[in-house]
C-alpha cells in the first residue's frame, strides 16, 4: 500500500514559465510554493494592504496567466497548470 501523503513529495517539472522562477529541474510542489513565496517576498510583491495579493512582475505574469494580480488561493490553482508529471 502507498504511504499517504507520497505524491506530495513526487517532484513535478515546471514548464518555462514556471521555471524562469523557480528553476528548471523537477520539484515536488511544496518546494515550488516555498520558492514562489521567497521570490514574492525577495521582490515585495505583496499588496501592502492585504498580503494575501500577490502583484505579478514580469516574471510572474505568465505564470498568473496575464493576471497582474491574484490572491495566494489562485496562485497555487494557477501554479498546478504550469507543473507537469514525469512520465
Amino acid at each position: 500500500m502507498a504511504k499517504r501523503g507520497a505524491g506530495l513529495q513526487e517532484p513535478l517539472q515546471p514548464d518555462e514559465a514556471l521555471a524562469a522562477v523557480v528553476g528548471d529541474k523537477p520539484i515536488p510542489r511544496p518546494q515550488v510554493v516555498k520558492k514562489l513565496w521567497e521570490y514574492i517576498k525577495a521582490n515585495n510583491l505583496q499588496d501592502e494592504k492585504n498580503k494575501r495579493v500577490i502583484i505579478a512582475d514580469e516574471k510572474l505574469k505568465p505564470v498568473f496567466n496575464g493576471k497582474k494580480q491574484v490572491d495566494m488561493f489562485e496562485m497555487t490553482k494557477l501554479v498546478s497548470g504550469h507543473l507537469k508529471k514525469i512520465e
